[in-house]
């Protein structure tokens, strides 16, 4: 059971790291800096198409990974 989880572990940290690196950054420059936050409150800047299927799939292999951390860390005692 413990090598089973270490593994999934393995695969979804992969996947995670490769999906955070797909997605395109919110802001460009030092001008994206300093108006990045203005724009995400007032909606300028929406996810739309594949960077809204990568916001998602980054949200559910980051909760997989958590907890798959937790469930190897529970076996191995």
């Amino acid at each position: 059971m413990h090598t089973l989880f270490i593994t999934l572990l393995v695969i979804v940290s992969i996947g995670l790291i490769v999906v955070v690196l797909l997605q395109s950054g919110k802001s460009a420059g030092l001008s994206g800096a300093i108006s990045g936050g203005a724009e995400q409150l007032f909606g300028k800047q929406k996810a739309r198409g594949i960077d809204l299927i990568l916001h998602r799939l980054t949200i559910v292999l980051s909760v997989l990974f958590f907890l798959l951390t937790i469930a190897v860390s529970y076996f191995a005692l």
